[in-house]
């Protein structure tokens, strides 16, 4: 019956159920429970490994840069890292405000890594995460308007309920990014959040974007009461070798 019934929990797709069922039974375990305490094991089983599953998925499809983890991170008094503030985001309570996290601090010192630790941390509570280099990404979308698939890159863009853009700035927008970073800050203001990584200051984004009249209408939704990480200190590529930025030490 054993047998019988695990073939059934498998061909179901109950593969939550069908290993910890098959577990107590090679352990010899199922005698040691009442048949609640059974049911109850099994359907704990099954909502645990679908929740997993749909984790994994998440990251999957974020796309991370790093595997981060903020269990992982370093605080430095010489890097200006707030323990408290970085904890605070990593409730993630800041994406049900719709508010957005930029950081900033010169080349190799950890900033990707920090905003992909806080997108895995997102996704392991549930949250929509998208993760792309922004040269890439716009380079992508150039792409796609002229293959025609442009309004459903847009579309899974807007499906996110946090995109991180890193690398901001690293080259001037031209009018065709530029129009399309227009239409993904407004598509997602006040309904969904960024987090936003460059190497230079918030003073000079205004300069990257250009268009004067675009480029305040995108600060002003980015910017206003945005959360913001600056870091200093010494590159850790010049301390270690090798020493990508996921070493955040």
């Amino acid at each position: 019956m054993n047998t019988n019934t695990l073939d059934k929990l498998r061909k179901l797709k109950f593969y939550g159920m069908f290993h910890a069922f098959k577990s107590s039974i090679e352990t010899g375990q199922t005698d040691q429970y009442t048949s609640d305490e059974l049911l109850a094991h099994l359907i704990d089983s099954e909502w645990d490994y679908r929740q997993n599953r749909r984790i994994e998925r998440q990251i999957l499809y974020a796309r991370f840069r790093y595997k981060a983890s903020i269990e992982e991170l370093h605080y430095h008094v010489e890097r200006s890292i707030d323990r408290n503030q970085v904890m605070r985001l990593a409730d993630c309570t800041f994406l049900d405000r719709f508010e957005n996290l930029l950081i900033t601090g010169s080349t190799g010192i950890g900033k990707s890594y920090l905003a992909s630790a806080i997108g895995y941390q997102a996704c392991m509570l549930g949250y929509r995460v998208l993760y792309a280099s922004t040269p890439k990404l716009f380079a992508k979308l150039k792409m796609a308007k002229a293959d025609g698939s442009y309004i459903k890159e847009i579309a899974k863009i807007e499906k996110q309920q946090l995109l991180i853009l890193d690398d901001f700035g690293i080259q001037p927008f031209d009018a065709q990014s530029r129009a399309a970073l227009m239409e993904i800050i407004e598509d997602r203001h006040s309904k969904t959040s960024l987090i936003i990584t460059s190497q230079l200051p918030i003073s000079k984004w205004h300069e990257v974007i250009g268009e004067k009249t675009i480029a305040d209408a995108i600060l002003d939704r980015i910017v206003h009461d945005a959360h913001r990480i600056e870091l200093k200190g010494e590159s850790m590529r010049k301390k270690r070798a090798p020493a990508p930025e996921n070493n955040f030490q």
